[in-house]
């Protein structure tokens, strides 16, 4: 015991004296509160510069072609899974991230493309689902079945992602959303053709304010996205709920990219992100449920959704080449090709 005392310290007194110099993080849009990372600073003598974008395919592709000067990314679990395969990321030094004990077990098991955290460690978990007005509308099944619903049409949208929207439809189907099988794919593809037929658009930017506004009265989405767009008065309007099919799961992930100019102030920001006061006061933030096990205990708000109602939902994987036959499926669907 004494000597597992001692080398927590070492550890602690380790962490305790990096700092200083700079911090690049290319992250999601509005993802870590601005205090939590002015607050960071402050404590480490850190400068922070956070540059944003909108989805994974963007950072990927930017990153693949060669820009240089950030040192953390957030991808999803599929996406984390390609920059390890193309060997795009370093080693995490997991002696520099002790509070890494802090995450629930249960989403490191999920985590197959990185069991033993080499190269990720978990930010946030999440999953997509339904968010209804009731202003407008009364009666309405829990399901994935209300994009079928004639008297919706027009006034719905689904989210303008290939595999959120096939993952519904594969989840109502009674399939996975990770499934290579082409009959069911078919069958995926055309469900979601008879919903398009009722939607308006498909549309991963403006569904919150949407729905908030009445412009929409049914949106598939980030539950998180429209709680944060919303007044109080808003919200007592709004029905946000995952199917009873299920849903898709979403893992995020800090990474260190490769070419990273300060290591070490990256493994700093992860470790304090992991704490559990600063964990906590991210997830009141996004009103997401904590992967951080002593963070739920310190949380003051309550999150769109419980990790218990999370439990049938399937994490998306990176499906190597097979995500060809999506992509050839989902041209058909968006643009008739």
């Amino acid at each position: 015991m004494k000597k597992l005392t001692i080398v927590g310290a070492i550890l602690f007194v380790s962490v305790l004296t990096l700092g200083q110099g700079n911090l690049i993080i290319y992250g999601w849009s509005d993802y870590i509160p601005s205090e939590v990372i002015e607050a960071f600073s402050k404590e480490y003598g850190v400068n922070v510069t956070y540059d944003s974008y909108d989805s994974n395919e963007t950072m990927f592709a930017k990153i693949k072609a060669g820009a240089r000067g950030y040192d953390l990314a957030m991808p999803s679990a599929d996406y984390t899974s390609i920059m390890i395969k193309e060997d795009m990321l370093i080693p995490i030094d997991k002696s520099l991230i002790p509070n890494l004990v802090n995450i629930d077990p249960s989403v490191i098991e999920q985590m197959y493309y990185d069991p033993e955290n080499t190269y990720s460690i978990p930010y946030m978990v999440g999953t997509t689902g339904i968010a209804v007005n009731t202003k407008y509308v009364e009666s309405y099944p829990r399901s994935w079945k209300i994009f079928e619903l004639p008297q919706f049409k027009g006034m719905m949208s689904l989210l303008d992602d290939m595999r959120e929207v096939f993952g519904a439809a594969l989840k109502f189907l009674g399939y996975s959303v990770n499934t290579t099988d082409t009959a069911e794919l078919q069958a995926a593809k055309e469900l979601i053709l008879t919903w398009k037929e009722n939607i308006a658009k498909f549309d991963s930017e403006l569904f919150a304010k949407g729905v908030l506004s009445g412009e929409f009265w049914v949106v598939h989405g980030y539950g998180e996205n429209i709680f944060y767009e919303a007044t109080e008065e808003e919200l007592e309007d709004i029905d946000f709920f995952i199917p009873v099919e299920g849903s898709t799961l979403w893992i995020d992930s800090f990474v260190i990219l490769k070419g990273a100019k300060n290591i070490d102030n990256a493994h700093l920001f992860i470790n304090y992100i992991l704490r559990p006061d600063v964990a906590a006061k991210i997830s009141d933030y996004l009103l997401l449920p904590s992967p951080n096990v002593p963070a739920r205990e310190l949380m003051e708000e309550e999150p769109v959704y419980s990790a218990k109602e999370m439990e049938n939902t399937e994490l998306i994987k990176d499906l190597g080449e097979d995500l060809r036959i999506y992509n050839s499926l989902w041209n058909e669907i968006r643009f008739g090709l």
